[in-house]
């Protein structure tokens, strides 16, 4: 018996710089499905010309977006990728191995973690929670799903999980804008996870839960050895906490402003 049939899926928005790298790295696979969520660029004709099935489906989330792919692909085994990320030709080869493990009998495996690799302001980062980061990204949907908070969802996965070794590659950010960007986007999205949470608003943790993601990252991460980007890494990974606990303060201020009072203050712009 060959090895199961495998199904790649990535979800998209204006990703047309760095679809083609991804979808290349997967071309081995029996199927590409992408999903897009309104891209104004050439995403989804890049993504066509590429081989990929393209499906648009307007922004529910990612947890949502990512469960819809993964029922959407045409077969039982999922691997989810993101539009910046590379398969490189050595994680390639042993998913294909032990797909072909899982499809002779000789491996009842449900999942598959594997490292990945980020390059940021010109070198591989090796340290800082940023590698190796395990993520589990290839596995049978019947027994896996991925959470749905507002932002950092996880495929969880409902039997025996492995590892392999190879890496997937992460073109990270273009440089330090678009990470404040997505620093901004996502603090503000997790600052709503917290909210949900009940968590409550505090100085305390305004202070404090920033120092401590930098020391975490930095010192007991080992940071530092990543020379002048490590640094910056930690020092925005620090300020994204920070603002994760801006916003939720943001919001608990706003709701004891009297209605007529946010009224009065719309009206006077």
């Amino acid at each position: 018996m060959p090895r199961v049939p495998l199904s790649v899926t990535i979800i998209t928005l204006n990703e047309e710089r760095n679809l083609p790298r991804a979808l290349q790295s997967v071309q081995w696979a029996e199927e590409i499905l992408v999903i897009d969520s309104g891209s104004t660029d050439r995403t989804v004709e890049l993504g066509q010309q590429l081989g990929a099935r393209v499906i648009s489906r307007p922004w529910p989330g990612y947890g949502k977006q990512k469960n819809f792919a993964q029922q959407s692909a045409a077969y039982d085994w999922v691997l989810n990728i993101d539009a910046d990320e590379f398969v490189t030709p050595e994680l390639a080869a042993e998913i294909q191995q032990v797909l072909e493990f899982v499809g002779t009998g000789h491996s009842q495996a449900k999942g598959f973690y594997f490292p990945r690799k980020t390059f940021y302001l010109g070198r591989w980062i090796k340290h800082g929670g940023w590698y190796p980061n395990h993520l589990v990204r290839l596995a049978d949907r019947r027994a896996a799903s991925w959470t749905e908070p507002t932002v950092h969802e996880t495929l969880v996965v409902k039997g025996d999980v492995f590892g392999l070794v190879g890496a997937l590659e992460h073109d990270s950010f273009s440089g330090i804008r678009e990470q404040i960007l997505t620093n901004l986007n996502f603090s503000r999205l997790g600052s709503e996870d917290l909210k949900n949470k009940g968590q409550r608003a505090s100085l305390f943790k305004l202070l404090w839960k920033p120092l401590g993601k930098f020391l975490e990252t930095y010192v007991m991460k080992l940071g530092f050895m990543d020379g002048l980007p490590g640094l910056i890494i930690s020092i925005n990974a620090a300020h994204s906490m920070f603002l994760k606990y801006a916003y939720l303060i943001e919001a608990k201020l706003q709701e004891r402003i009297p209605e007529k009072v946010q009224n009065a203050h719309l009206d006077r712009r």
